[in-house]
C-alpha cells in the first residue's frame, strides 16, 4: 500500500470507460458489484472530493501548491493573508485526503522545530471513478479469509488495518507533536472518506464517534464480516499515529447486525 488517498485494494483509476465483463461463480454469483454498488462508490467519491475541495480558499491553495515546488504553512498564510493556523488547517485537510504529500523542511531557517513542506501528491485531480477490477480482488481476499480460523482472521485484519493507519499518520503529520484527540478525529474522517468510506466526527454523550456512511468493501462485508476488523484497525492505527499512544475503539456496522458502521472513542 502507498499514497494516503486511493492505497492498495483501494486504488481508483480514472476516466475508465471499458465495458464492464461479468463473470459467474460456481454459484452464478456475479462478481461484477450491482448499479446499487457502483452509485454508492461514486458519491463516497463525490463526498471526498467535496470534503477536500470544498472550500474556495482550499481550492486556491491546492492550486498554488501543485503548480510550484510545495509551500510551508507559513508562506500560505503570508500568500493568502490567512492566520497561520487557518493556512494550516487547510493545508492538512488536502493532506488527509491524499492530495499533498508532507516532508520535513529541514532546509527552514531559524530556530525551533522544521517546517512542514507540503506538495502536490502523485495523485490524479480529475474525477476518480471505482476500478471494476477492485471487487474480483475483494472477492479474492474473503474467500482467502475463509481458508483461515475466523479468530485468527480477525486478528491478521486488525493488524494489518493498524500498520496501514499507523502508515497514514506518518504521512500526514511527520514529525509532528501528538494532536489533541478533537483534532486527531477530524483527521481520521478525512482520511476515512478518501478512502471511500464516506465518513464523519459525531459527539455521543461522553463519547466521539467516527461514523462512515460508505464501506468499500460493498456488499461483501455482508457476508464476510471480518472484513470489518479491518476498518477497525485502520481507525485504531490512525489514532494511534495522530495522538501518540494506544487509543481504544470499539467498532459497530451494519454487517454485524448494528444501525450504523461507527468507531467509537472514550
Amino acid at each position: 500500500m502507498g499514497g494516503v488517498a486511493r492505497p492498495g485494494a483501494w486504488e481508483r483509476l480514472s476516466g475508465s470507460s471499458a465495458p464492464a465483463c461479468t463473470v459467474a461463480a460456481a454459484d452464478d454469483v456475479p462478481v461484477e458489484p450491482d448499479q446499487a454498488e457502483l452509485d454508492g462508490e461514486f458519491s463516497a467519491v463525490v463526498t471526498a472530493v467535496t470534503a477536500a475541495f470544498g472550500d474556495q480558499t482550499r481550492r486556491q491553495i491546492y492550486l498554488h501548491v501543485k503548480d510550484g515546488a510545495g509551500a510551508t504553512a507559513a508562506e500560505i498564510a503570508e500568500r493568502f493573508a490567512l492566520h497561520p493556523n487557518v493556512a494550516r488547517h487547510h493545508l492538512d485537510k488536502l493532506a488527509a485526503g491524499g492530495y499533498l504529500e508532507v516532508s520535513i523542511d529541514h532546509s527552514s531557517a531559524g530556530a525551533g522545530r522544521p517546517s512542514k513542506r507540503y506538495r502536490r501528491s502523485g495523485q490524479s485531480s480529475s474525477l476518480p471513478v471505482p476500478a471494476r477490477s477492485e471487487g474480483l480482488l475483494l472477492r479474492l481476499l474473503a474467500g482467502a479469509l475463509e481458508l483461515v480460523d475466523p479468530a485468527d482472521a480477525e486478528r491478521m485484519a486488525v493488524r494489518l488495518g493498524e500498520e496501514y493507519g499507523r502508515s497514514l499518520a506518518e504521512q500526514m503529520s511527520p514529525g509532528e507533536t501528538p494532536r489533541s484527540m478533537r483534532t486527531a478525529l477530524t483527521a481520521v474522517a478525512d482520511a476515512l472518506t478518501a478512502h471511500g468510506f464516506a465518513a464523519r466526527a459525531e459527539e455521543r454523550d461522553e463519547t466521539t464517534a467516527i461514523v462512515r456512511d460508505h464501506c468499500p468493501f460493498g456488499s461483501l462485508a455482508t457476508t464476510h464480516p471480518m472484513l470489518c476488523a479491518v476498518d477497525r484497525g485502520l481507525v485504531q492505527g490512525l489514532l494511534e499515529g495522530l495522538c501518540g499512544g494506544s487509543v481504544p475503539v470499539q467498532l459497530s456496522s451494519r454487517a454485524l447486525g448494528a444501525d450504523a458502521c461507527a468507531s467509537v472513542t472514550g
